[in-house]
Formats: C-alpha cells, sequence, structure tokens
C-alpha cells in the first residue's frame, strides 16, 4: 500500500513512545520509576469528575456545536478577561480535544506550502511535526542552557527568511520549564508584528508557574500585538484532566469561525461530558483555585527537593532551575561513552541498569540533554535519582 506524503515522513511522539514502554516493562513484571510523563499525576478533582458524570445522567451525550457549547465558550473567556485583566469574547474560544488539536487547527488554518515557522529549540516534540502536516516547513531557533533556554528577537532576526509566516511560542515551556518575563514577550510579539508574523502562543502551562501566581502571556501584552495571535490552552495540565481532552485556543472571531469549520469535517464539537467537566474547573470559584494551588505547591516542593538532590549527587549534570511546568531539562553528554553515544542509547541504557525512565533530548531538538518529569510521587523521584547517581558513578569508575 502506497502511504501519503502527507504522513510518508511524520515520526511518532517520542514522550508517548517511552510512557508505552513503560507500560509493557510493568505488564511483563518489571520495576520502573518513571520520570517521563508528561502529566500530573493527581486526580482530576471531584467536583470536575462528578460534573461530567451528572451531564452523563442528566442526557447530555448528543453532538455539542463544534466550537464548543456556549457556557463553557463564556466561562473561558471571562477566566482569561479575569486573569489577564482586559476584555475578551466568546466569540474567539474553540473548543478542542485537547490542546494539541488546537495547535493543529491553529497551524493547519495559517500556514501552507511554502510558508516557514519557526520553532524555538529545545521544543515539544509535536510542534515540528504539526508544522509539517501544515505543509510548512518548521525552522529551528536554539536557546541555549546560558539565556536560560529563551530566544529574542535577535535569535529570531537570524533565523527569520522572506518565507516566515510563524512562530510558535511555549510559555512555560516543554521541556525545560523556562518562563519569559513579560518584558521578554513584549520585545517577541513586537518583532512578530514589525515582521507581519503570526504567533502560536502555547501557554497551556500557564497555571503551574512558580515565580508567580500565572506566568506571563499574549493577553498581557497591548492589543496591538494581538491581531495575529492565536493563544492555546486547556485544562489537561493545570486541572489533570489529560484523559478528559479539553483544550481551546482564542483568537480573532474571524479566525475562529475559519477554524471551526476546520473542525467540523474533523472532529465536530468535543465530548460532552467532556465540555461540562470543563464548566466546573472555569468557573471562578474557590475551590477551582484552591485545586491548582494545592498542586503547584506539591509540584514546587519537588523542584526544590530534585534540584537540591542534582546538585549535591550528580554535578556534571547542568540545568537551569525550572521556574515553571513539571520538567527538568539536564545536560547528559558528560556521561556519553562508547555503549552511551546520545541521548537515545543514554536513556535506554539508564532504563535497562536503573529501571528509571526519562525521554532522550533529541525528542526535543537536543541530543546533550534528557528530559525527567517531576509528575511522579516524591519517593519515586528521590530513589530515581539515588539509582541514577550510583550508576553513572559505577560506569565512571569502572572507564
Amino acid at each position: 500500500m502506497q502511504i501519503s506524503e502527507n504522513i510518508r515522513d511524520l515520526e511518532p511522539s517520542a514522550t508517548l513512545a517511552v510512557t508505552t514502554l513503560c507500560k509493557t516493562m510493568r505488564a511483563q513484571g518489571r520495576e520502573v520509576i518513571d520520570l517521563s510523563a508528561g502529566e500530573p499525576d493527581f486526580r482530576t478533582p471531584d467536583f470536575a469528575a462528578q460534573a461530567g458524570i451528572a451531564s452523563i445522567v442528566q442526557g447530555f451525550t448528543h453532538y455539542t456545536p463544534v466550537a464548543g457549547v456556549p457556557v463553557l465558550r463564556t466561562l473561558i473567556a471571562e477566566d482569561l478577561a479575569d486573569r489577564h485583566g482586559r476584555a475578551t469574547n466568546p466569540d474567539g474560544v474553540v473548543v478542542t480535544a485537547g490542546a494539541k488539536h488546537a495547535l493543529f487547527n491553529a497551524c493547519f488554518s495559517l500556514f501552507g506550502p511554502g510558508d516557514e515557522v519557526l520553532v524555538p529549540s529545545p521544543y515539544w516534540t509535536s510542534y515540528p511535526e504539526i508544522v509539517k502536516l501544515s505543509r510548512a516547513r518548521p525552522v529551528f531557533v536554539p536557546a541555549t542552557l546560558e539565556s536560560g533556554f529563551r530566544i529574542g528577537p535577535a535569535d529570531l532576526d537570524a533565523a527569520r527568511s522572506d518565507a516566515t509566516r510563524g512562530l510558535l511560542l511555549n510559555s512555560p515551556t516543554n521541556p525545560t520549564g523556562a518562563v519569559y518575563p513579560i518584558e521578554e514577550l513584549d520585545a517577541i510579539f513586537r518583532w512578530a508584528a514589525d515582521n507581519d508574523i503570526c504567533i502560536i502562543s502555547d501557554e497551556i502551562y500557564a497555571r503551574i508557574c512558580f515565580t508567580q501566581p500565572f506566568a506571563a502571556g499574549a493577553l498581557d501584552l497591548d492589543s496591538e500585538l494581538l491581531k495575529n495571535v492565536v493563544l492555546v490552552s486547556g485544562a489537561s495540565k493545570a486541572f489533570a484532566m489529560t484523559g478528559w481532552r479539553l483544550g481551546f485556543s482564542y483568537s480573532s472571531p474571524e479566525l475562529a469561525r475559519k477554524m471551526t469549520a476546520l473542525q467540523s469535517h474533523m472532529t465536530s464539537g468535543i465530548a460532552a461530558a467532556t465540555q461540562y467537566a470543563g464548566v466546573a474547573v472555569f468557573r471562578k470559584e474557590p475551590r477551582v483555585e484552591h485545586a491548582v494551588r494545592a498542586m503547584v505547591g506539591v509540584f514546587r516542593h519537588r523542584r526544590e527537593r530534585l534540584t537540591t538532590m542534582f546538585r549535591r549527587h550528580l554535578p556534571q549534570a547542568a540545568f537551569v532551575s525550572p521556574d515553571g511546568a513539571f520538567y527538568l531539562f539536564f545536560r547528559i553528554d558528560s556521561f556519553f561513552d562508547e555503549q552511551r553515544r546520545d541521548s537515545i542509547s543514554f536513556c535506554s541504557w539508564l532504563l535497562e541498569k536503573t529501571g528509571v525512565a526519562l525521554v532522550p533530548g533529541a525528542a526535543f531538538g537536543d541530543d546533550r540533554f534528557a528530559r525527567l518529569s517531576f509528575a511522579a510521587p516524591e519517593d519515586e523521584i528521590i530513589e530515581g535519582i539515588r539509582r541514577m547517581a550510583e550508576a553513572l558513578a559505577v560506569s565512571a569508575g569502572t572507564r
């Protein structure tokens, strides 16, 4: 069977591949400490789960409007307005089957053959593939450990060409946990406005921020900078609702209508129960904020414990302490040898030797690194680091 050019060179998600391998190993009876997960290790808040269940019991089990049920779109718009202190329009909201779906809608609606889209690197593993699916070409903009894994207008200028049409920006960032200060966001968005470049601002981790209640985002900037901007977010990370598949985009009503038309031929509206669970988490209620703050507090504590242990037991593994999300992106190339020549072979060796699962940096565009998720129980994180340090110390002693 001949495979279409649309997907011939498409790579599967490396992060999901590691998760699948861990589950396979556990099914075989092997002990695995999974520090690769890209999802919170918390239950969905009970009030959200009960709202989803209640919607099913009450018979809300049929087709929904493609862009989302009106009450949810209104609550999402009000939540954005409240957090960013500006007026918003529910007509700009399109509810999607996860933030990944919203990213696809935006890329497929904005870019096409011959277009180039700037992607800061390290990047979330799906960004380049989503850009390729839109028939555009991803152009990587390197961000360094020394720069705190953040890029600026000078970096973008160096990568821009006459074909550049877009920029995929993520803050807080997966895989590095970097958070862009408002001043740096302003400079990037002004650069994009001056060069007529669309920005897709992925803010899925905005609530998981350790330096302020919310990470700065697109809607904190001047309105004049937002004409060619699509904000993408959802409930997956902040509310531990990855399996519910609840994302959204916010853009101009005109673009929202185009993306709704696209979605009408793909998925139609997302599951009704998911949307009514979403209504529960986007309401302005104390229990909502309490659920988020409680989870972020645990992540903050784990981050402090984790970074302290890394500095003490793995001093060769350079990193930038993450200001958001729940990942540590650290250098591993000092541990390379004839057996461990790159991040993939290193992570494979580590998993086989210690039972600790990480994601190789090659999945994110930098083969010198690995990503560790601290969305795992604290005792597993501590034991995982202990095993890593012990195995690498023994390995170094036998060279």
